[in-house]
């Protein structure tokens, strides 16, 4: 037999973060804005807005008139009333920041990794920098909603558990998330790196990024998918591994155990001080994914392609214009992440806040 109100709990809990969700959109925003990006009933609506405003993820900004009858109250997000962290594991650092409602980086920390680091050395590191980070950005602990992980792969997000991370030793079928979760005390959100990253590009660039990839060159080559309007993860959740895409038939061993893969053949031009033969070699790899996703943003990012940025998006962007076929119909656009090196830190905070608050995948939206 039902209960009555079973499902009460969910069903509040989904309107709230779909209407903070749709109200990171846009900055201001009323009742009737959100019944119609939302389809919810106007006095759905109101009882929504009470909550969050009692809850002070949102406030009120003034009013505004239409024509006769009831000035309408305006509201925007409060950035300030939630927080998260974000880590992204590099092979020889950790990095992480704390993120507003807003995804707004706000502090950030940077320690050094020990080669070859272990799983307790790692998680040592970053319970030490997530301590540093909130001394120097003090957050009330009820507004700090967890902590994402950008970790390199192979990685089974569905699971939490690290499966042979690449040009590492000590990461066999390690379950992260829950040790993570079991040192830090908090809830944990472990993902792909290159996931975590086109996460925070699709969050900055807004509706027109629904089908896009994040190409990540750092210690290894990795692709995030950004498929409409939401992550791809593939059936295993290791989607990405892009680096490990076979472009020369009997070329030299990778890392991976395969001959020819991408990621050998770019890191050799790099180590003989050829940076444009590798950026050539990156601008094949993104046309043959190109001509498999048919996505139309290709974002560049990692330390070792932003030491020479303009050398990649040149040869990544020449690639597209002249071996994709039918460039002038099948456009895209080729740009450089504008967040830097904080684009996995942030992505991976984006995700927690996700989890809580999630952008729902709706047309249209507030606007602007």
């Amino acid at each position: 037999m039902d209960t009555p109100g079973a499902g009460l709990g969910y069903l509040r809990g989904y309107n709230d973060a779909l209407v903070v969700g749709l109200a990171r959109t846009a900055p201001q925003f009323d009742r009737s804005s959100i019944a119609a990006a939302t389809g919810l009933t106007p006095q759905a609506v109101s009882k929504v807005l009470a909550r969050l405003a009692g809850d002070g993820l949102i406030e009120p900004a003034g009013v505004r008139r239409r024509g006769v009858g009831k000035p309408a109250t305006i509201y925007r997000i409060v950035p300030s009333s939630r927080y998260a962290i974000g880590v992204h594991v590099a092979r020889t650092r950790v990095r992480l920041v704390l993120t507003d409602l807003l995804g707004e980086v706000v502090a950030g920390e940077v320690v050094s990794l020990p080669d070859d680091f272990t799983p307790e050395q790692l998680l040592s590191r970053v319970d030490a920098a997530r301590e540093a980070l909130l001394r120097r950005r003090p957050v009330d602990p009820a507004r700090l909603l967890g902590i994402g992980i950008g970790m390199v792969g192979p990685l089974d997000h569905a699971n939490g558990i690290v499966r042979d991370a690449h040009r590492l030793r000590h990461w066999h079928d390690v379950p992260l998330r829950e040790l993570a979760a079991k040192r830090l005390l908090m809830p944990v959100h472990l993902d792909k790196d290159v996931t975590a990253g086109v996460t925070a590009e699709a969050w900055r660039r807004g509706g027109d990024f629904r089908d896009g990839v994040l190409i990540m060159v750092e210690s290894g080559i990795g692709a995030g998918l950004w498929l409409g309007g939401a992550a791809y993860r593939g059936t295993h959740t290791n989607a990405g591994e892009f680096g490990h895409t076979v472009v020369q038939f009997d070329g030299p061993r990778c890392v991976c155990g395969r001959r020819g893969c991408l990621e050998v053949l770019h890191d050799r031009a790099v180590d003989g001080g050829d940076v444009p033969l590798a950026a050539r070699l990156l601008g094949v790899g993104v046309v043959n994914l190109l001509q498999t996703t048919d996505v139309g943003h290709v974002v560049l990012a990692g330390a070792d392609l932003l030491r020479h940025h303009d050398v990649y998006v040149e040869e990544v962007a020449s690639a597209v214009r002249l071996q994709v076929p039918r460039a002038d119909w099948l456009t895209v656009t080729v740009s450089v992440s504008a967040l830097g090196g904080d684009v996995i830190a942030a992505g991976a905070a984006m995700q927690v806040l996700n989890a809580a608050y999630g952008r729902p995948s709706l047309d249209g939206g507030l606007g602007r």
